[in-house]
């Protein structure tokens, strides 16, 4: 049986590279990959359906996966993970709280964005911010008319502004016509250099982070990956592979990540962060499947519904493949 040629689009990520570079197969597949930034292949993927296997936003899968309008079936396979209390901005001239915020205008480039759930869920959760209670103004981070990936019934207490036409949100922060932004990315690079009264809402947002680890076991999921439906329809065990090969690479990266005889990541202080986080979060501690990462899940798919971006509130076993959820053991 010859094996499967099938497109991959995903990220330029350590936990990928075992697969771009051949190290690890994915069994049944001769892989066509391409290296591609997030808001590439999420347009991409959910405008035309142009890859066979890719990465996601979560959010956006979550969204169209509620509806049973989604083209592809992910896996649990957590390409991006991140705490996302750096993602939040704020003019410090105004805003010294994360309560501050109520009132006021923020700033975002999709409402939607998985990292805007995450950030909209611990301004509500730890401190009383709920979206009802904040104007969002909607425009590219860089480059005017980013427009919204999916259509969206929002509840009605929502309100969404759009940043005049040939602005974007970077602009608006600088001048002040707005109090916050909120992105995966952070505001233009010279803005906030030149700026001094733009910087992050939580002044230790590393700490914040870990404490809120603590409290709620949460380490949140940004970025699963997908297949198309009929292509895990026709071959009942690509999923399996999928998620097997994804999981054999991320061990790779690990297992390098650990070799410190010469660092292979240009930045100092790695042994040290690696035995932090694997001291506070365990061994596993970027762990794909779902029984490791079910509080995570649950935590997600409760405000991405709450926020009204899901259509009903799903179960963890309704997300993944369901040749996924369990796997052999030795």
């Amino acid at each position: 049986m010859s094996k499967l040629q099938l497109s991959v689009a995903m990220g330029d990520y350590d936990r990928t590279r075992a697969l771009f570079d051949g190290r690890v197969q994915i069994d049944g597949v001769d892989p066509v990959y391409m290296l591609l930034s997030p808001e590439e292949m999420f347009f991409r993927a959910m405008r035309s359906q142009d890859f066979d296997i890719t990465e996601l936003s979560f959010s956006s899968y979550l969204v169209k996966h509620s509806k049973g309008e989604c083209p592809y079936i992910a896996v649990p396979v957590f390409l991006s993970r991140a705490f996302r209390h750096t993602s939040i901005y704020v003019r410090k001239d105004r805003i010294q709280r994360p309560e501050d915020l109520k009132g006021r205008r923020v700033g975002l480039p999709e409402y939607q964005l998985t990292a805007n759930v995450w950030a909209r869920s611990i301004l509500q959760d730890d401190f009383g911010v709920a979206p009802e209670d904040v104007t969002w103004v909607r425009g590219g981070i860089d480059t005017p008319g980013r427009p919204e990936k999916i259509k969206l019934q929002l509840p009605p207490g929502v309100r969404i502004e759009e940043a005049p036409a040939g602005t974007t949100i970077s602009e608006l922060l600088d001048q002040g016509e707005i109090d916050g932004f909120i992105g995966p990315r952070p505001p233009s690079a010279h803005i906030l250099r030149r700026n001094p009264n733009i910087g992050w809402l939580f002044d230790d947002p590393t700490a914040v982070a870990k404490d809120y680890y603590r409290r709620t076991g949460v380490f949140p999921i940004m970025h699963v990956v997908g297949i198309r439906k009929e292509l895990a329809a026709a071959h009942p065990w690509l999923p399996g592979a999928v998620l097997k090969a994804f999981t054999q690479s991320k061990a790779a990266a690990l297992e390098l990540l650990s070799d410190t005889s010469a660092t292979k990541v240009t930045l100092p202080f790695v042994e040290e962060q690696l035995k932090a986080a694997r001291e506070s979060m365990g061994e596993d501690y970027w762990s794909y499947g779902v029984a490791a990462a079910r509080r995570t899940l649950e935590t997600f798919v409760r405000h991405h519904h709450a926020q009204g971006l899901s259509a009903r509130l799903m179960a963890v076993e309704e997300l993944f493949h369901p040749a996924t959820y369990e796997s052999y053991s030795i």
